[in-house]
């Protein structure tokens, strides 16, 4: 039977392009792909009906159609835009293209529900680039890694209002020490009146950023609002601070919050 692939994402986020060059990928590792397009199939069936039923419709005849496949993995990209709808399609590798915001149309806008579970996130519109690392990850059978709670692991907390560069550059500094991070968000919004992020907004920033590479070696835990760290006597933890040239040092939160201030998006 085939490995189910499913691209899913709103339209316009950069599926079909994904999926035509994830297909050239894994064939060009010596194996067969089949592949549905979801605009291909509805005019195959002249089924163009868009309310839920319809697309429900749509899930279960794309299952249905890579379920008949004899190729090595069958690759089906539509929208998906809710869990009831991808898990219709039972797919063994879920690809979510996180791409845009909204798409063209608003019905579908409202009715996507961005997903928890998947293997792979997509957050920018390189499909050559990333349709390399998917097919390296799925010929190889490949899962992410799981956070391991037990594992020994570094601590990274901030207020990180709001995650950027500079934030990702010491992730991946503290993550050479263990293999994982869990990365505590401090809930402070509103506090010194320079903190306008609620801690979903600080979530979403910090997955949108690392879930494409680090998926399954950090995680994030909401926490109060840590002002002080103590120990007692040598309990076996190691603190320190870590340093970077100029080009980190000098991002700044506070100009990039006055930089989105001025563009009218704080």
């Amino acid at each position: 039977m085939s490995q189910k692939i499913l691209i899913m994402g709103l339209p316009g986020a950069g599926k079909t392009f994904l999926a035509k060059e994830l297909k050239a990928q894994i064939e060009a590792r010596g194996r067969q792909v089949e592949w549905f397009n979801a605009d291909e199939i509805r005019a195959k069936y002249n089924d163009w009906d868009f309310s839920p039923e319809g697309r429900m419709r749509q899930a279960n005849r794309m299952r249905t159609l890579a379920e008949e496949c004899t190729a090595d993995y069958v690759i089906c990209d539509f929208v998906a835009p809710t869990e009831q709808m991808r898990s219709a399609y039972h797919a063994d590798w879920t690809v979510w293209v996180d791409t845009i915001d909204k798409g063209r149309f608003e019905d579908t806008n409202k009715m996507f529900v961005a997903p928890t579970v998947y293997d792979f996130r997509i957050t920018e519109q390189k499909c050559e680039v990333w349709a390399e690392f998917v097919a390296d990850h799925i010929v190889m059978n490949k899962r992410r890694p799981a956070f391991d709670w037990r594992k020994e692991t570094v601590q990274m907390l901030g207020r990180w209002q709001p995650w950027h560069p500079g934030h990702r550059a010491l992730f991946e500094r503290l993550l050479q020490r263990t293999g994982q991070v869990i990365i505590q968000i401090r809930d402070v919004q509103g506090w010194q009146g320079s903190n306008p992020f609620a801690v979903d907004q600080v979530i979403g920033y910090i997955k949108r950023d690392l879930d494409p590479l680090y998926q399954g070696m950090y995680d994030v835990q909401v926490v109060p609002n840590i002002v002080h760290i103590g120990w007692g006597r040598g309990v076996g933890y190691t603190s320190g601070e870590e340093t970077f040239d100029e080009s980190i040092t000098q991002i700044s939160a506070t100009n990039i919050r006055a930089e989105m201030k001025a563009k009218g998006e704080l």
